[in-house]
């Protein structure tokens, strides 16, 4: 799904961010120009944000491989 319609930033780029180890909405903001057009999408993206944040985290507790995989191939 697209979050940022400005900059054509989805919830899948996101997810990539936060698993290549953006640690915050800052720099997610930096990396990707998300909510800085309008605005209107800044609720849903760290939203995201915040989610994917928690499912990479409990994945790399968990010692689930793929995590690792999505992290080395970001």
């Amino acid at each position: 799904m697209i979050v940022c319609v400005c900059r054509r930033v989805s919830d899948r780029e996101i997810q990539r961010q936060a698993a290549a180890g953006v640690s915050s909405f800052d720099e997610l903001q930096m990396e990707t120009g998300l909510a800085t057009c309008c605005g209107r999408c800044e609720s849903c993206a760290r939203d995201v944000f915040s989610r994917a944040q928690t499912h990479g985290t409990i994945a790399l507790i968990q010692g689930a491989p793929h995590a690792e995989a999505t992290r080395t191939a970001a």
